[in-house]
Parts: C-alpha cells; structure tokens; sequence
C-alpha cells in the first residue's frame, strides 16, 4: 500500500525548502524527499554566497522579477529570523576604458528591472573607497551582500518542520508515473524500494531535474530541455582580505567572471569561472590558479603571489549549451507538459539562492492550484 500524501518536494536546497515552507505555512501536508545524506549539499551550498541585487538579468524575466522580490523577501527573513548577513555593497568595476560603455549598460537595465540604487563612479572615486583597486570606472551597488547559506536554509527546513512538513534524507526519487489516483513516486530510500503517491509534485531536484521529468511517460521529450553542466571553481585568500566590498568584473559570457567576494568572516574568496564539463565532479585543481592571477589581477594588481589555494567547486545546473545567449528560469507546470500536479524547476542556477523566498511564492500560488481545498 503506498502512502498518500498532499504535496511531495523533491530536493532539499533553498527553492526546494523555500516552496515546502511556503506550502506547509498555507497547512499542506508536505514531504521532502532528499537523496544525500543532508539537504542543501550541491548548487546550494557551492556558489558565491551572495545575496544578488537583480542588475544584469534581461527586463521582464523571472530571474530580474524573482531576484529582485527574492532579495527584499531574503533581508527580511534574515531579519525575522535572526540570520546574519552582511549588506556590504559591491563594486562592478570597468578595468579598460572600453568597458565603461558596458557600466552604464549595466546601470540602464539594473533601473529597468527596479534596482534604482546603483551609482556610477569614476576611477578616483571607486579607489576612494577601495584603495587596493583598479579600474577604469565602477558601478556601486549598495544592496548586494552576503550571507551563510548554511544557516538560511537550517531556517527554511526549521519552519517547515514547524509548520508539519517531514524531511526524508537518503531518499532518492527514482520515476514519477502519473496515475489517476495522483502521481506516484518511486523512491529507494535506505536501500529498499518504497512508493508514495501526491496530489502534487514539485521536482527541485537541481541537476537531477530533467533526468527525473523524463522518467515520466506522461511528459513528451519536447516539453523537456537538454541539461548541461557548467563548472565553477573558486579559490580562497591566504591572509586578510584588503577589500570591504565585494568586487566584481564587468559580465563576461556564462557567468559573471573571476570576482571577489566576502564570508561573513571577511574571508575573502574568488570565483567562478566557467569551465563546461560532462560529468559532476567537484575537485579544484590547483593549475587553474594560473589563469585565476591574471584574472584578478586586471582589478587587484598588487595581489601577492602564491596567495591562492584551491577552495571548493559547483556546478550551474544549465539548459543551454556552451555558447548559447544565457535563458530564464524555468517554471515548468501542467499547463505546458500536461502531467496534473506536477512543477518542475530547470535551469535554477544563479541568482537562484536569492530568488529562492520568490520563487517560492510564485510556485506557491501559480503551480499548485490544484491543492485549493484539498
């Protein structure tokens, strides 16, 4: 006999707990079904840690709508919940003087997408404020900062679990069939097969995603994207950070180049770069650190040598392909893929972390109807 349950969240990073604490909150009954042995041990935890303005994303897009919602909800939870943060500002910065054309780009599409607190400064100015710098010009941007992601997402699954909601670690999602009963999942948890069938399903399984959504016979291979992967690697400084900002290059294609940024210790880190691979695989090999010097050093030239040591890598759940004008997120309901009661979440990749509260709500109230007075 298989259990029957409201709603299934499959994926344990901070969209997934973000919708299940939202839906938990509105007192649904909700299972999160995470494969590792933790939650939020991939995309979630291996990124830059930044809470993300909404500057570069394309008007109208759900990355710009949902980053720049998700950044005002993500202070406020912080702040709810106690969470530390750090609203450090950070510097987009123009190392040629060809690229100070790009800054007020930058700044134009930033105010489109409703970031109207960026300021356009010149090279002695930005230096001012940051005296290890060079550039040519920069961009301030005083709403971007950072945060432990750890801690964000311990508080998501803490008020789910408040709220009723259960999470399943060791259980990983195996194949969804659509059934007239509901979805029914397969799941191997603990070794041993066990199933379950939802109302409604939310797949935030990361790079699983696309992989889990084909698994379901109902769903045609047209409604689903190719995933891809993009590899990021960062290295840490040795020694104390000579930057109070974060510090960012101007966008350079698939990602947002070589920058630095700031724990909440102030340690300061730099990455990613874009290195496309074919399989998840998270070693650093310390030869990259060549080519991270001579990145870092178009903005910090006094960067000492050997001050680098590899930290740790992620991986950007793309689904595009190297070269490819980068897409939106994708929301992906019954509506397009036919399948009732099932989402599915592709290509969540930065800013996801602080999109993550408003891609929640937007889940919430467009993606799951079909929970309306069950």
């Amino acid at each position: 006999m298989s259990l029957q349950v409201q709603a299934v969240v499959i994926g344990a990073g901070a969209v997934g707990l973000a919708c299940a604490r939202a839906l938990a909150r509105e007192g649904k009954e909700v299972i999160i079904l995470e494969r590792n042995s933790d939650f939020g041990l991939e995309t979630s935890a291996r990124n830059s840690e930044v809470i993300h303005a909404g500057i570069y994303y394309p008007a109208g897009s759900l990355k710009a709508k949902m980053c720049v919602g998700g950044r005002k909800k993500l202070y406020a939870f912080c702040d709810e919940y106690g969470l530390e943060y750090n609203r450090c500002g950070k510097l987009i910065v123009a190392t040629t003087k060809d690229q100070l054309n790009d800054l007020k780009k930058i700044k134009t599409r930033a105010h489109t997408n409703g970031v109207d607190d960026l300021q356009l400064f010149s090279a002695s100015e930005a230096i001012s404020l940051e005296p290890q710098l060079h550039c040519e010009g920069a961009l301030l941007s005083p709403s971007t900062g950072n945060i432990n992601s750890r801690a964000y997402m311990l508080a998501l699954l803490g008020d789910a679990e408040r709220h009723g909601a259960s999470l399943a670690l060791n259980s990983k999602v195996q194949s969804i069939e659509s059934t007239p009963q509901g979805l029914l999942l397969t799941v191997l948890c603990e070794g041993a097969e066990e199933t379950l069938v939802a109302k409604t399903v939310l797949n935030a399984a990361g790079h699983q995603a696309i992989g889990l959504a084909s698994s379901c016979k109902a769903i045609t291979s047209v409604s689903l994207p190719k995933p891809y992967l993009a590899k990021g690697n960062y290295f840490s400084l040795a020694g104390r950070s000579p930057f109070s900002r974060l510090i960012y290059p101007v966008p350079e294609p698939g990602g947002l180049g070589v920058h630095l940024t700031l724990d909440l210790g102030m340690q300061a880190r730099f990455g990613p770069d874009v290195e496309w691979v074919e399989t998840e695989e998270y070693s650093v090999n310390p030869q990259w650190a060549d080519v991270f010097y001579g990145a870092i050093r178009k903005y910090w030239p006094d960067l000492p040598d050997d001050a680098l040591q590899p930290a740790y890598a992620g991986i950007r759940p793309k689904i595009v392909p190297q070269g490819s004008p980068d897409v939106d997120f994708k929301i992906q309901g019954p509506d397009e893929h036919g399948v009732p009661g099932l989402v599915n979440l592709f290509g969540i990749e930065s800013p996801g972390l602080t999109s993550s509260l408003a891609i929640a709500q937007q889940v919430n109230a467009v993606c799951f109807d079909q929970l309306a007075g069950s």
